[in-house]
């Protein structure tokens, strides 16, 4: 089984991101999977119906792998990592996780948006409208108040506003730099402040989960931002609230995060591209593995299935090459 994972940093870098894919790199080595490591601008997408088992990387054809997990941010790589992974699944290739379900997790609203219509729990949210009117939103969600940039990422962009005040700064303070800056208002749990709840979903099963803490004086519970971490045994509330969510939108991998209520939970929330550094300090898990494992199962049972074409045909190069250069002359690219 070959496996390809798209992101964007240098595997050999520090960042948590960076060692989370050498995770990957290492658990594949183990299992006998065949690993490899591409960053989106590697690619050239050539859209043509001469042939379709192959991609364009580094102006090379490469035969098409079984699976692929992008680990991208779009907010960092924008539209062209996202039509990288639209490419290889019009190609037929099984993606963890799908292009619509990204670009539906990436838009914070539109994910609220998504979860409310199916009635699950989650704050109630505005989207920014400008100029805007400080009197609705303080009828409507009231302070303090949670402001998070749309497509912030690992607590990127997230800010607590304890009163009118602190809010009508802040607002002036954006409109120096940007008057239009897209922006949602959330209500702030306050029973939740400082802490959630991660539990990381793969193939429909709740694979571990842990309480995150901020630090003293601090409201965002990410890893990523100094949060403390500890294993937390989910009881079946949170377990079908993860598991609804990540199956509402469509991810196989997923990192839902859900706040404390007072008589309960609701989602704050989903990720992705959910990172695992913390979980795997904190729990008996193997996150790579049981991705890689959820993959193999599906490999295997497409493989048993008549009709199910899982090894790549043959690539013929010439034909390729010729493809590539006929829709080159016809302005296909």
């Amino acid at each position: 089984m070959e496996v390809w994972i798209l992101f964007n940093e240098d595997v050999n870098g520090s960042s948590a991101e960076a060692h989370e894919i050498r995770r990957f790199l290492e658990e594949g080595k183990e299992m006998g999977i065949d690993v490899k490591v591409y960053h989106p601008n590697r690619f050239d997408l050539l859209v043509t119906a001469k042939d379709r088992h192959a991609v364009l990387i580094d102006g090379q054809l490469v035969p098409l792998p079984d699976f692929v997990l992008p680990r991208t941010y779009v907010i960092d790589t924008g539209y062209f990592a996202l039509a990288v992974v639209r490419q290889l699944e019009r190609l037929g290739v099984r993606v963890f996780n799908k292009s619509n379900s990204i670009e539906i997790v990436a838009d914070k609203l539109h994910t609220h948006q998504v979860l409310l219509e199916s009635s699950l729990p989650t704050p109630t949210t505005m989207l920014a409208k400008h100029p805007i009117n400080i009197d609705l939103i303080e009828q409507a969600i009231g302070f303090p108040i949670v402001v998070k940039t749309l497509l912030g990422v690992n607590g990127d962009g997230v800010f607590l506003l304890e009163n009118r005040k602190a809010f009508e700064d802040f607002i002036q303070m954006v409109s120096q730099f940007n008057d239009n800056a897209q922006m949602i208002f959330q209500e702030f749990i306050k029973v939740s402040k400082g802490r959630d709840l991660r539990l990381f979903v793969v193939d429909g099963e709740v694979i571990a989960s842990m309480e995150r803490r901020a630090p003293e004086g601090g409201f965002k519970a990410n890893f990523s931002q100094g949060a403390s971490v500890s294993s937390y045994t989910p009881n079946q509330e949170t377990k079908d609230l993860a598991i609804r969510t990540a199956k509402l939108l469509n991810l196989e991998v997923a990192g839902i995060d859900l706040l404390y209520t007072e008589d309960g939970y609701t989602i704050c929330e989903a990720n992705s591209f959910p990172g695992f550094k913390g979980l795997e300090t904190c729990c008996d898990v193997n996150v790579p593995r049981a991705i890689f494992e959820a993959m193999q199962r599906k490999y295997d049972k497409a493989k048993g299935e008549p009709g199910e074409v899982l090894d790549q045909p043959v690539v013929d190069e010439t034909d390729l090459q010729d493809a590539f250069i006929s829709a080159e002359a016809s302005n296909y690219y």
